[in-house]
């Protein structure tokens, strides 16, 4: 069993000991929290949370708990059911709500689920925000609604609908140009909600041809849910037999896109925003945010447009902050995440959709002649294992006293910007561990760039 408690909301395994998973008993005590924390903190007339949920098996458990505690701490609940996270994120804006509550755990397997926690504006808290709901849990430092006080449940499923026709409604979705271009669409939606958005979504947009795997929202994933190459054999198979198109995959909450090229193979997740970002900015030009591990391509497309690209610390909360500062028109995250402005500052894998169809259809190339219009690069992963008793700080600061001639960015562990790559340290705040990215223009060359750096860390630890 696993609860791990965060600043964006609370995640862990069904059943169990309380305290040891998101057992019923959790999931009252984080929802009080939020509420008292909501109740303390909104500027809004309101007293209404939106709570949508992804289709997993315990989705509507947690729900009815939910949705209980809520109304118990005196709020009106707007229940939008089955719903993307964006949607839900889209959903509190419309209702003028003063927060909202996201019932997934994202692409983690099955047995987890999670409380993702908005702030009035459908936005994720921030640190000070999710720090301040984990103390008031920690405090139990919360009290009920008396009997006249209790708050209402309403039901509202119109939102998804919603959600499209805003999609739809963008200056750079061109509904014409993709009914015209009459593609051949495959969708894997691992059982998730996905399932029903994203087909609804392409039908809108003129798509007549859908082929849909795992499109059934049972929460019964057809695999391990998380949108990278050895989760997707099945779609990738079907895609090599020549009878699609572009293939879209979305992880439960619909706000990560994964993009498979006609011919079966990926067109790797950090150029889901990269080739988005390209198309937005050859229409309005301005500036770019992506997160210190996402790939080198972004900053090149968005200088091959004159325009300013900007790195934030890992995370969507700071992603979108950064976003707000420069005025980012397009930004996002290397995972597949697309964050557009235009209609919301949140990860939507509605819109990633919509405008790379757009883009698709008037390149007149196939995915495959696209992606090689953009920078070439790949990016390794690795980790370094310490003991419990080492100084994690204390190593980062040794790594950047190594590297101080180098380019380097502090803002979230160390990130080290070489002339033909970068490699990017971060502590983990769950396990001993320091992770490390590297990127450069081919695998091998990703790779040994990670190992190199990681064998410079291991020794600077023997010191």
């Amino acid at each position: 069993m696993a609860l791990i408690k965060s600043i964006s909301g609370i995640r862990g395994t069904i059943g169990g000991p309380a305290g040891d998973g998101l057992t019923p008993l959790d999931i009252v005590k984080f929802t009080s929290a939020y509420a008292t924390f909501i109740r303390r903190n909104t500027t809004n007339a309101s007293n209404v949370i939106v709570v949508g949920r992804d289709a997993r098996l315990s989705g509507r458990m947690v729900l009815n708990l939910v949705t209980g505690t809520l109304t118990g701490m005196g709020f009106d609940v707007v229940n939008i059911g089955l719903a993307t996270t964006p949607t839900t994120e889209l959903a509190v804006v419309e209702e003028k709500a003063c927060g909202g509550i996201i019932i997934t755990a994202s692409h983690n397997p099955k047995q987890w689920n999670a409380l993702k926690l908005l702030n009035e504006h459908g936005e994720f808290l921030n640190d000070a925000e999710g720090k301040e709901v984990l103390r008031i849990a920690d405090a139990e430092e919360f009290e009920y609604a008396e009997v006249d006080a209790l708050g209402r449940e309403q039901k509202n499923y119109t939102y998804l609908r919603r959600h499209i026709e805003s999609v739809l409604a963008l200056k750079l979705v061109d509904v014409e140009a993709i009914r015209r271009a009459n593609f051949t669409v495959a969708v894997d939606a691992v059982n998730s909600i996905g399932g029903v958005a994203i087909p609804k979504l392409l039908e809108a947009l003129g798509v007549k041809n859908v082929v849909k795997l795992f499109c059934d929202p049972t929460g019964n994933f057809g695999h391990t849910p998380e949108p990278i190459p050895e989760n997707l054999t099945a779609i990738s198979d079907y895609m090599k037999q020549g009878k699609a198109d572009v293939a879209f995959v979305v992880d439960p909450d619909v706000d990560r896109l994964a993009i498979i090229m006609e011919n079966g193979e990926f067109f790797v997740e950090e150029y889901t925003l990269v080739s988005v970002a390209d198309y937005v900015l050859s229409h309005t030009p301005g500036a770019t945010v992506s997160n210190l591990s996402s790939s080198r391509a972004l900053r090149d497309v968005t200088m091959k447009h004159g325009c300013q690209y900007t790195a934030a610390a890992v995370g969507e909360v700071n992603v979108t902050t950064e976003m707000k500062r420069t005025g980012a028109v397009i930004g996002g995250e290397g995972n597949g995440g697309v964050i557009y402005p235009e209609l919301h500052y949140g990860r939507d894998a509605l819109v990633g959709v919509a405008l790379f169809l757009t883009l698709l259809a008037k390149s007149g190339m196939k995915v495959s002649e696209l992606k090689k219009t953009y920078p070439q690069y790949s990016i390794a992963k690795t980790k370094l294992q310490l003991t419990p008793e080492m100084d994690v700080d204390a190593i980062l600061e040794a790594v950047k006293e190594h590297y101080r001639n180098e380019q380097l960015t502090t803002i979230d562990g160390v990130k080290i910007d070489f002339a033909d790559g970068w490699a990017h340290l971060r502590k983990s705040n769950t396990e001993p561990i320091i992770r490390i990215y590297s990127e450069a223009h081919t695998m091998e060359e990703a790779e040994k760039l990670g190992n190199d750096v990681k064998q410079i860390v291991q020794q600077l630890c023997n010191k």
